[in-house]
Protein backbone atom coordinates (compact mmCIF):
# COMPACT_ATOMS: atom_id res chain seq x y z
CA UNK A 1 0.00 0.00 0.00
CA UNK A 2 2.79 2.53 0.88
CA UNK A 3 4.45 1.65 -2.23
CA UNK A 4 1.82 2.34 -4.11
CA UNK A 5 1.47 5.51 -2.40
CA UNK A 6 4.65 6.71 -3.26
CA UNK A 7 4.35 5.40 -6.77
CA UNK A 8 1.09 7.77 -7.49
CA UNK A 9 2.87 10.45 -5.62
CA UNK A 10 5.71 10.46 -7.49
CA UNK A 11 2.92 10.29 -10.80
CA UNK A 12 2.04 13.33 -9.41
CA UNK A 13 5.18 15.20 -8.67
CA UNK A 14 6.13 14.30 -12.48
CA UNK A 15 3.20 15.72 -14.20
CA UNK A 16 3.24 18.89 -11.96
CA UNK A 17 7.30 19.31 -12.54
CA UNK A 18 6.18 18.95 -16.39
CA UNK A 19 3.37 21.14 -16.38
CA UNK A 20 5.92 24.04 -14.59
CA UNK A 21 8.58 23.56 -17.51
CA UNK A 22 6.04 23.77 -20.24
CA UNK A 23 4.36 27.14 -18.67
CA UNK A 24 8.40 27.80 -18.52
CA UNK A 25 9.06 27.39 -22.14
CA UNK A 26 5.84 28.71 -23.52
CA UNK A 27 6.94 32.27 -24.06
CA UNK A 28 9.79 30.60 -26.14
CA UNK A 29 6.93 28.34 -28.30
CA UNK A 30 6.86 29.68 -31.73
CA UNK A 31 11.25 29.41 -31.96
CA UNK A 32 10.83 25.70 -30.59
CA UNK A 33 8.51 24.51 -33.20
CA UNK A 34 10.31 26.28 -36.11
CA UNK A 35 13.78 24.55 -34.87
CA UNK A 36 11.48 21.13 -34.56
CA UNK A 37 10.21 22.15 -38.17
CA UNK A 38 13.47 23.09 -39.74
CA UNK A 39 15.61 20.09 -38.36
CA UNK A 40 12.86 17.85 -39.99
CA UNK A 41 13.70 19.29 -43.10
CA UNK A 42 16.85 19.03 -42.94
CA UNK A 43 17.71 16.16 -41.69
CA UNK A 44 17.82 14.07 -44.97
CA UNK A 45 20.64 17.20 -45.78
CA UNK A 46 22.66 16.58 -42.74
CA UNK A 47 22.36 12.34 -43.04
CA UNK A 48 23.84 12.89 -46.88
CA UNK A 49 26.52 14.92 -45.44
CA UNK A 50 27.43 12.80 -42.36
CA UNK A 51 27.85 9.80 -44.98
CA UNK A 52 30.51 11.61 -46.28
CA UNK A 53 32.27 12.81 -43.20
CA UNK A 54 31.25 10.34 -40.49
CA UNK A 55 33.73 11.23 -38.25
CA UNK A 56 32.82 15.26 -37.89
CA UNK A 57 29.21 14.98 -36.61
CA UNK A 58 29.77 18.81 -35.28
CA UNK A 59 31.00 20.06 -38.57
CA UNK A 60 28.82 18.42 -40.77
CA UNK A 61 25.77 19.32 -38.39
CA UNK A 62 27.19 23.13 -38.31
CA UNK A 63 27.16 23.21 -42.58
CA UNK A 64 23.82 21.89 -42.52
CA UNK A 65 22.69 24.83 -40.69
CA UNK A 66 24.70 27.18 -42.81
CA UNK A 67 22.80 25.93 -45.44
CA UNK A 68 19.22 26.58 -43.66
CA UNK A 69 20.68 30.19 -43.25
CA UNK A 70 21.64 30.85 -46.89
CA UNK A 71 18.62 29.46 -48.30
CA UNK A 72 15.84 30.28 -46.01
CA UNK A 73 16.56 32.38 -43.09
CA UNK A 74 18.00 35.16 -44.66
CA UNK A 75 16.07 35.37 -47.73
CA UNK A 76 13.28 35.30 -45.68
CA UNK A 77 14.49 38.13 -43.65
CA UNK A 78 15.37 40.44 -46.94
CA UNK A 79 11.96 39.83 -48.19
CA UNK A 80 10.30 40.68 -44.70
CA UNK A 81 11.97 43.63 -44.12
CA UNK A 82 11.22 44.98 -47.94
CA UNK A 83 7.30 43.90 -47.46
CA UNK A 84 7.64 46.24 -44.59
CA UNK A 85 8.77 49.11 -45.96
CA UNK A 86 6.62 48.64 -49.25
CA UNK A 87 3.60 48.45 -47.13
CA UNK A 88 4.00 51.48 -44.72
CA UNK A 89 5.03 53.31 -47.77
CA UNK A 90 1.40 52.63 -49.22
CA UNK A 91 0.25 52.97 -46.01
CA UNK A 92 1.96 56.69 -45.68
CA UNK A 93 0.55 57.65 -49.07
CA UNK A 94 -3.10 56.61 -48.67
CA UNK A 95 -2.75 59.08 -45.29
CA UNK A 96 -2.05 61.65 -47.16
CA UNK A 97 -3.89 61.23 -49.93
CA UNK A 98 -1.75 60.46 -52.31
CA UNK A 99 -3.89 57.38 -52.97
CA UNK A 100 -7.57 57.56 -53.07
CA UNK A 101 -8.83 54.56 -52.07
CA UNK A 102 -12.39 55.75 -51.66
CA UNK A 103 -12.40 57.14 -55.42
CA UNK A 104 -11.06 53.78 -57.16
CA UNK A 105 -13.49 51.78 -55.69
CA UNK A 106 -16.14 54.43 -56.90
CA UNK A 107 -14.18 53.83 -60.66
CA UNK A 108 -14.76 50.09 -59.94
CA UNK A 109 -18.63 50.62 -58.69
CA UNK A 110 -19.17 52.63 -62.02
CA UNK A 111 -18.00 50.76 -64.36
CA UNK A 112 -19.70 47.48 -63.52
CA UNK A 113 -22.96 48.57 -62.86
CA UNK A 114 -24.32 45.38 -62.17
CA UNK A 115 -22.25 45.30 -58.91
CA UNK A 116 -24.98 47.18 -56.99
CA UNK A 117 -28.15 45.24 -58.10
CA UNK A 118 -25.95 41.88 -57.05
CA UNK A 119 -25.53 43.20 -53.57
CA UNK A 120 -28.94 44.88 -53.01
CA UNK A 121 -30.09 41.26 -54.35
CA UNK A 122 -28.18 39.49 -51.61
CA UNK A 123 -28.97 42.48 -49.13
CA UNK A 124 -25.90 43.88 -48.50
CA UNK A 125 -25.48 47.52 -48.71
CA UNK A 126 -22.42 48.78 -50.61
CA UNK A 127 -21.63 51.88 -49.25
CA UNK A 128 -21.95 50.23 -45.70
CA UNK A 129 -19.08 47.65 -47.38
CA UNK A 130 -17.14 50.05 -48.94
CA UNK A 131 -16.47 52.04 -45.81
CA UNK A 132 -15.72 48.28 -43.44
CA UNK A 133 -13.28 47.60 -46.63
CA UNK A 134 -11.44 51.18 -46.27
CA UNK A 135 -11.75 51.17 -42.86
CA UNK A 136 -9.86 47.11 -42.73
CA UNK A 137 -7.15 48.57 -45.19
CA UNK A 138 -6.48 51.55 -43.20
CA UNK A 139 -6.32 49.45 -39.87
CA UNK A 140 -4.42 46.86 -41.89
CA UNK A 141 -1.71 49.50 -42.98
CA UNK A 142 -1.69 51.08 -39.21
CA UNK A 143 -1.15 47.75 -37.95
CA UNK A 144 1.82 47.21 -40.20
CA UNK A 145 3.21 50.69 -39.35
CA UNK A 146 3.04 50.01 -35.49
CA UNK A 147 4.67 46.92 -35.79
CA UNK A 148 7.47 47.94 -38.43
CA UNK A 149 7.78 50.55 -35.10
CA UNK A 150 8.01 47.79 -32.91
CA UNK A 151 10.02 45.53 -34.24
CA UNK A 152 12.31 48.09 -34.70
CA UNK A 153 12.18 48.88 -30.94
CA UNK A 154 12.40 45.26 -30.54
CA UNK A 155 14.96 44.06 -32.43
CA UNK A 156 17.13 43.08 -29.97
CA UNK A 157 13.94 40.58 -28.85
CA UNK A 158 13.57 39.50 -32.27
CA UNK A 159 17.19 38.33 -32.68
CA UNK A 160 17.71 36.74 -29.44
CA UNK A 161 14.55 34.57 -30.48
CA UNK A 162 16.16 33.61 -33.89
CA UNK A 163 19.08 32.78 -32.45
CA UNK A 164 17.79 30.67 -29.77
CA UNK A 165 15.72 29.02 -32.93
CA UNK A 166 18.99 28.47 -34.54
CA UNK A 167 21.10 27.20 -31.57
CA UNK A 168 18.23 24.70 -30.82
CA UNK A 169 17.90 23.71 -34.26
CA UNK A 170 21.66 22.93 -34.58
CA UNK A 171 21.56 20.40 -31.84
CA UNK A 172 17.97 18.28 -32.96
CA UNK A 173 19.98 18.56 -36.49
CA UNK A 174 22.59 15.82 -34.95
CA UNK A 175 21.32 14.62 -31.84
CA UNK A 176 17.75 14.11 -33.39
CA UNK A 177 17.80 10.16 -33.79
CA UNK A 178 19.14 10.10 -29.71
CA UNK A 179 16.45 12.59 -28.75
CA UNK A 180 13.63 10.56 -30.58
CA UNK A 181 14.43 6.93 -29.34
CA UNK A 182 14.56 8.55 -25.58
CA UNK A 183 11.36 10.06 -26.51
CA UNK A 184 10.15 6.51 -27.17
CA UNK A 185 11.43 5.18 -24.48
CA UNK A 186 9.82 7.65 -22.10
CA UNK A 187 5.93 8.30 -23.71
CA UNK A 188 3.88 4.88 -22.02
CA UNK A 189 2.39 4.84 -25.44
CA UNK A 190 3.90 1.50 -26.53
CA UNK A 191 7.21 1.34 -28.72
CA UNK A 192 5.37 0.77 -31.90
CA UNK A 193 2.13 3.19 -31.35
CA UNK A 194 5.05 6.07 -30.84
CA UNK A 195 7.13 5.44 -33.85
CA UNK A 196 3.88 5.84 -35.92
CA UNK A 197 3.10 8.74 -34.33
CA UNK A 198 6.63 9.99 -34.68
CA UNK A 199 6.89 9.04 -38.20
CA UNK A 200 3.35 10.87 -39.00
CA UNK A 201 4.63 13.97 -36.79
CA UNK A 202 7.77 14.27 -39.48
CA UNK A 203 6.02 13.31 -42.70
CA UNK A 204 3.26 15.87 -41.79
CA UNK A 205 5.42 18.54 -40.93
CA UNK A 206 7.62 18.46 -44.18
CA UNK A 207 4.66 17.75 -46.40
CA UNK A 208 2.69 20.87 -44.98
CA UNK A 209 5.98 23.38 -44.59
CA UNK A 210 7.63 22.66 -47.70
CA UNK A 211 4.23 22.08 -49.65
CA UNK A 212 2.46 25.09 -48.49
CA UNK A 213 5.83 27.35 -48.72
CA UNK A 214 6.77 26.03 -52.44
CA UNK A 215 3.06 26.91 -52.80
CA UNK A 216 3.04 29.76 -51.56
CA UNK A 217 6.40 31.20 -52.66
CA UNK A 218 5.79 30.13 -56.36
CA UNK A 219 2.35 32.09 -56.49
CA UNK A 220 3.82 35.29 -54.63
CA UNK A 221 6.46 34.85 -56.99
CA UNK A 222 4.62 34.66 -60.28
CA UNK A 223 1.78 37.72 -58.88
CA UNK A 224 4.32 39.66 -57.82
CA UNK A 225 6.02 39.29 -61.11
CA UNK A 226 2.88 39.51 -63.50
CA UNK A 227 2.21 42.90 -61.25
CA UNK A 228 6.08 44.50 -61.87
CA UNK A 229 5.61 43.52 -66.25
CA UNK A 230 1.69 45.63 -66.18
CA UNK A 231 3.25 48.37 -64.16
CA UNK A 232 1.61 47.82 -61.42
CA UNK A 233 2.39 49.94 -57.85
CA UNK A 234 4.14 47.73 -55.17
CA UNK A 235 4.64 44.81 -56.98
CA UNK A 236 7.05 42.99 -54.11
CA UNK A 237 3.92 44.39 -51.22
CA UNK A 238 1.45 42.16 -53.48
CA UNK A 239 3.77 39.83 -54.20
CA UNK A 240 4.07 38.83 -50.43
CA UNK A 241 0.44 39.89 -49.61
CA UNK A 242 -0.18 36.89 -52.00
CA UNK A 243 2.00 33.87 -50.56
CA UNK A 244 0.33 34.62 -47.46
CA UNK A 245 -2.82 34.43 -48.73
CA UNK A 246 -1.69 30.92 -51.01
CA UNK A 247 -1.38 29.61 -47.49
CA UNK A 248 -5.41 29.19 -47.60
CA UNK A 249 -6.34 26.77 -49.82
CA UNK A 250 -8.60 27.27 -52.09
CA UNK A 251 -8.92 31.40 -51.71
CA UNK A 252 -5.54 32.51 -52.09
CA UNK A 253 -3.81 34.92 -54.24
CA UNK A 254 -6.99 35.55 -55.85
CA UNK A 255 -8.24 37.78 -53.65
CA UNK A 256 -5.33 39.94 -54.60
CA UNK A 257 -4.78 39.38 -58.24
CA UNK A 258 -8.93 39.31 -59.15
CA UNK A 259 -9.55 43.06 -57.37
CA UNK A 260 -6.55 44.31 -59.64
CA UNK A 261 -7.49 43.01 -62.72
CA UNK A 262 -11.22 44.38 -62.15
CA UNK A 263 -10.09 47.52 -61.35
CA UNK A 264 -7.86 47.74 -64.10
CA UNK A 265 -11.00 46.95 -66.29
CA UNK A 266 -12.81 49.70 -64.63
CA UNK A 267 -10.07 52.67 -66.01
CA UNK A 268 -10.14 51.43 -69.37
CA UNK A 269 -6.74 49.46 -69.27
CA UNK A 270 -8.69 46.48 -70.91
CA UNK A 271 -5.23 45.15 -72.62
CA UNK A 272 -3.56 44.87 -69.12
CA UNK A 273 -6.68 43.82 -67.40
CA UNK A 274 -7.19 41.08 -70.01
CA UNK A 275 -3.24 39.49 -69.18
CA UNK A 276 -3.60 39.88 -65.35
CA UNK A 277 -6.85 37.87 -65.51
CA UNK A 278 -5.76 35.11 -68.11
CA UNK A 279 -2.20 34.92 -66.19
CA UNK A 280 -4.52 34.49 -62.91
CA UNK A 281 -6.66 32.48 -63.78
CA UNK A 282 -4.43 30.04 -66.50
CA UNK A 283 -1.14 29.99 -64.07
CA UNK A 284 -1.34 31.63 -60.79
CA UNK A 285 -4.75 29.50 -59.18
CA UNK A 286 -3.05 26.50 -61.79
CA UNK A 287 -0.22 26.16 -59.71
CA UNK A 288 -2.16 25.83 -56.63
CA UNK A 289 -4.82 23.14 -58.23
CA UNK A 290 -1.77 21.28 -59.69
CA UNK A 291 1.19 21.55 -56.70
CA UNK A 292 -0.92 22.07 -53.50
CA UNK A 293 -2.84 17.98 -54.13
CA UNK A 294 0.44 17.14 -54.85
CA UNK A 295 2.85 18.29 -52.25
CA UNK A 296 0.40 18.62 -49.29
CA UNK A 297 -2.92 16.47 -49.61
CA UNK A 298 -0.65 13.28 -50.91
CA UNK A 299 1.98 13.39 -48.51
CA UNK A 300 -0.28 14.43 -45.39
CA UNK A 301 -2.66 11.65 -46.57
CA UNK A 302 -5.77 14.21 -45.52
CA UNK A 303 -8.58 15.20 -47.77
CA UNK A 304 -8.89 18.37 -49.00
CA UNK A 305 -11.42 19.64 -47.09
CA UNK A 306 -9.77 18.57 -43.43
CA UNK A 307 -6.21 20.81 -45.14
CA UNK A 308 -8.49 23.58 -44.96
CA UNK A 309 -10.47 23.84 -42.11
CA UNK A 310 -7.18 22.64 -40.25
CA UNK A 311 -5.23 25.12 -41.87
CA UNK A 312 -7.78 28.26 -41.17
CA UNK A 313 -8.58 27.49 -37.91
CA UNK A 314 -4.26 26.98 -37.42
CA UNK A 315 -3.98 30.47 -38.41
CA UNK A 316 -6.80 31.86 -36.44
CA UNK A 317 -5.77 29.88 -33.07
CA UNK A 318 -1.38 29.95 -33.75
CA UNK A 319 -1.02 33.24 -36.05
CA UNK A 320 1.83 32.56 -39.01
CA UNK A 321 3.18 29.14 -37.21
CA UNK A 322 -1.06 27.73 -37.50
CA UNK A 323 -0.54 26.90 -41.28
CA UNK A 324 1.75 24.23 -40.14
CA UNK A 325 0.50 23.20 -36.81
CA UNK A 326 -2.94 22.91 -37.88
CA UNK A 327 -2.61 20.08 -40.29
CA UNK A 328 -0.16 18.83 -37.96
CA UNK A 329 -2.62 18.54 -35.40
CA UNK A 330 -5.14 17.44 -38.05
CA UNK A 331 -3.04 14.25 -39.05
CA UNK A 332 -2.19 13.07 -35.40
CA UNK A 333 -6.04 13.51 -34.50
CA UNK A 334 -6.60 11.08 -37.44
CA UNK A 335 -3.44 9.00 -36.05
CA UNK A 336 -4.92 8.37 -33.06
CA UNK A 337 -7.80 7.57 -33.73
CA UNK A 338 -7.06 5.14 -36.94
CA UNK A 339 -5.06 3.33 -33.85
CA UNK A 340 -7.64 3.65 -31.30
CA UNK A 341 -10.07 2.00 -33.95
CA UNK A 342 -7.39 -1.13 -35.52
CA UNK A 343 -6.57 -1.61 -31.49
CA UNK A 344 -9.34 -1.42 -29.42
CA UNK A 345 -12.46 -1.52 -31.33
CA UNK A 346 -13.59 -5.33 -32.80
CA UNK A 347 -15.37 -6.72 -35.86
CA UNK A 348 -18.42 -5.84 -34.42
CA UNK A 349 -17.80 -2.86 -33.17
CA UNK A 350 -17.87 -3.22 -29.80
CA UNK A 351 -15.27 -1.55 -27.74
CA UNK A 352 -12.10 -3.66 -25.82
CA UNK A 353 -11.14 -1.28 -23.54
CA UNK A 354 -9.43 -2.88 -19.94
CA UNK A 355 -10.77 -1.69 -16.92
Amino acid sequence: MHEKLERRSFIFSLLLVTLAFALLLKPFFTPIFWACAIALIFYPVYRRLLRRFPNWPNLTALLTLLICIVLVVIPVLLVASSFINEGVSVFQKAQSGQIDLSQQIEQVRSAFPGINAFFDRIGIDFDQLKARLLNGLMNAGSFLARNALALGQNTLNFFIMLGLMLYLTFFLIRDGENLVALLIRAMPLGDEREQLLLAKFAEVTRATIKGNLVVAVTQGTLGGLIFWILGLPAPLLWGVVMSLLSLLPAVGAALIWFPAALYLYATGDIVKASVLMLFGVLVISLVDNILRPILVGRDTKLPDYIVLFSTVGGLMMFGISGFAIGPLLAALFMAFWEIFMREFINTSGEAELEP
